[in-house]
């Protein structure tokens, strides 16, 4: 079966390459190529955007739920003061591939580029505030 699906996510996507100035200079700086859109390049854009929400999610709800609540009321507060240890690794991956996402979405030239484009630099601010702060607490 996934033969036959195979050849249906290679075929191009027929709608236009973007050509206006904002998209060049977004494409620049992403150092992305303008490609033509298939719909396996969109999928993929997708399925990362998901993995890459799930994490920078895992990273606040370990910063807000878990740490402050969940682990003294489980008795192992002692267990908060690891809480930059974890967090940075954990962010710093959120950040990769928040990263990568944005760049996956302009490579498929998916057509909802730049709306994904500004969810992602909104969760990557919260995010490298976070990272910023846990390094703080380290010092």
């Amino acid at each position: 079966m996934d033969e036959a699906l195979a050849p249906q996510q290679q075929c191009v996507i027929k709608q236009p390459v973007s050509t206006s100035r904002y998209d060049a200079l977004a494409r620049k700086i992403l150092r992305v190529p303008q490609v033509q859109p298939t719909a396996r390049r969109e999928e993929a854009a997708e399925r990362l955007f998901s993995l890459a929400m799930v994490i920078s999610g895992l990273r606040c709800t370990l910063s807000y739920v878990i740490v402050p609540f969940i682990l003294p009321a489980l008795g192992i507060g002692a267990l908060a003061g690891l809480s930059p240890e974890v967090g940075i690794p954990i962010g710093v991956a959120a950040l990769f591939f928040d990263v990568k996402g944005i760049r996956r979405f302009w490579l498929a030239n998916h057509k909802w580029r730049w709306q994904m484009s500004f969810i992602y630099l909104a969760v990557i601010g919260l995010v490298l505030y976070l990272v910023i702060a846990d390094i703080i607490q380290l010092l």
